[in-house]
């Protein structure tokens, strides 16, 4: 077992999800002036789109979003392969596979939880996309279907040998079975329990590869119990409803000291990110809403973000200036 010195170096140490319709580039530049060294992953792209339409629009991202992911949803190998090499050109840190999204709407696309009925095709895209780019390919995924009988240990443990053998680096496993034909928001208020020890079991089987730990993490307290049994761990939903609570990981977990800017900072520097935006204030003002979850004027800043209103935003930066 590693002390967490040795810890604090792994890269993947701590990471925030892949999660649709969230985690986009405005999301993303907003939490990187909360935590410095956490990995981030882009929302799913689709392969076909990145193959057919504007790479430059679905690929553009930030430098101070780094280090950065990107998350591809496709089962087509020449597809996968090519994306590969996209996420390369666009200076991603790596690549990564959804094979655990169950929302139908990522299923008529042949990609998300369904390919855990075929794991040999999740490795041949491993294969395909090692041999067309140098970066790190890493799959994400859960336990097994909801249709298998008993905890699905054996169904987890045939794809995680599979796509290890086809050379992947690193495993996500969310830590629930996956419920086919649900809608996003079903998805994310689905009721399916979590088992933690599946994975747990599967690290123990497999020494040698990256694996991490995703569903229902909450605390800095769920993140050290995790980190006892897996190598990494990733954060959902924590990390939109409660972002600011992401400032203590840097120190925390990777001994990172760095100064950690107020709320007030932060917003001061979104407004100008705002201002610099050619769309819809709201596009970037409703990833803001948790900025002050827990705070006591919490619910009047809601309303100013979700009506995307920037003049009450900047008067608000004023008048709570540090």
């Amino acid at each position: 077992m590693m002390n967490k010195q040795e810890k604090s170096k792994i890269p993947d140490l701590i990471s925030v999800a892949p999660m649709l319709d969230w985690t986009n580039r405005h999301f993303r530049y907003f939490l990187r002036l909360i935590c410095h060294q956490p990995v981030f992953y882009t929302e799913m792209i689709a392969a076909p789109a990145l193959v057919l339409g504007n790479r430059e629009r679905l690929l553009d991202f930030h430098p101070s979003e780094h280090p950065l992911i990107l998350q591809i949803g496709g089962s087509d190998v020449h597809m996968m392969g090519l994306c590969a090499t996209y996420a390369a050109d666009f200076g991603y840190k790596g690549v990564n596979i959804n094979a655990g999204c169950p929302s139908s709407r990522v299923q008529s696309g042949r990609f998300g939880a369904i390919l855990m009925k075929n794991p040999e095709r999740v490795a041949d895209c491993v294969a395909q996309m090692r041999a067309k780019s140098s970066l790190p390919v890493s799959v994400k995924t859960r336990i097994c279907l909801a249709d298998v009988t008993g905890d699905g240990f054996e169904q987890l443990f045939h794809f995680a040998d599979l796509v290890r053998q086809a050379g992947c680096s690193h495993l996500i496993v969310h830590a629930r079975k996956a419920k086919l034909n649900i809608s996003p928001k079903e998805n994310r208020s689905e009721k399916l329990p979590l088992n933690y020890e599946v994975v747990y079991k599967l690290k123990k089987s497999f020494p040698d590869l990256f694996i991490s730990i995703n569903g229902n993490v909450l605390s800095e307290n769920d993140i050290e119990k995790h980190l006892n049994y897996v190598d990494g761990v990733m954060i959902g939903r924590w990390a939109y409803g409660n972002p600011y609570a992401l400032a203590f990981l840097d120190k925390h977990f990777y001994n990172d000291a760095h100064p950690i800017l107020s709320r007030v900072q932060i917003l001061e520097n979104m407004v100008s990110y705002i201002q610099s935006y050619t769309g819809k204030a709201t596009d970037i003002t409703h990833h803001l809403l948790g900025l002050y979850h827990g705070q006591p004027n919490a619910k009047k800043y809601k309303q100013m973000m979700a009506a995307g209103d920037i003049e009450r935003l900047i008067q608000w930066v004023r008048d709570n200036a540090d």
